[in-house]
């Protein structure tokens, strides 16, 4: 899977580690998914070019180079794409956001789009986010539905994976670029994630089950 770039770093396996922890509270777990999102997005553009800006320094006007950030969009994946979205927009205020919404249908596991709002993605850099891949149907679905806008390329920043899920993504997208923090064991007969973290929107907002 070429297309695929799996994190070594120390502090993303420290961080996705502490994620794990089900006694984490949702708001220090919505505060690590942004916080990983920001170490996946550097990782992502640490070759990214830099574009020339005249600005106003304290000795004057000079120029620096700078990402340009209107060629670029950040789409997460709802719900449990928005404390990435927030953690990357740290970093990149000025990238405009798109949203698609996506469920899974428990008995049959294939996603259903229900919801979608872009900005113009023709030319850009389109950066999906999403913290699980399990089946890899839904980022799957999530990619063809964001080629429909005609982006120059696609990546696609995720926490923790399945080895089935990239592999279906990778064969079904290969010209997508995958970075993920973390390639876990297996799937359960669910089909969650294992050992995984549970359902990242639920924990994210509190909305899991007593």
């Amino acid at each position: 899977m070429h297309n695929i770039r799996h994190s070594s770093h120390p502090l993303i396996k420290h961080l996705i580690n502490t994620i794990r922890d089900h006694t984490l509270s949702p708001a220090l777990f919505r505060k690590n998914i942004a916080l990983l999102a920001q170490y996946l997005l550097f990782e992502a553009m640490q070759e990214w070019p830099l574009h020339p800006k005249r600005i106003t320094t304290w000795v004057g006007e000079m120029e620096f180079g700078q990402i340009e950030q209107k060629e670029l969009a950040f789409i997460p994946i709802l719900r449990a794409g928005i404390p990435m979205m927030e953690g990357v927009l740290e970093v990149l205020p000025e990238v405009p956001v798109g949203f698609l919404a996506m469920k899974r249908d428990e008995q049959t596991f294939e996603p259903t789009i229900f919801y979608k709002r872009f900005p113009k993605l023709q030319g850009k850099t389109a950066i999906l986010l999403d913290p699980m891949v399990a089946t890899g149907g839904s980022l799957s679905d999530a990619i063809d539905v964001i080629k429909k806008e005609n982006p120059k390329n696609i990546l696609s920043l995720n926490l923790i994976a399945a080895p089935q899920g990239l592999e279906h993504v990778s064969q079904k997208h290969p010209d997508v670029t995958i970075h993920i923090a973390q390639i876990d064991e297996k799937l359960d007969s669910r089909m969650f994630i294992r050992p995984g973290l549970g359902d990242a929107g639920d924990r994210a907002f509190n909305t899991e089950e007593e």
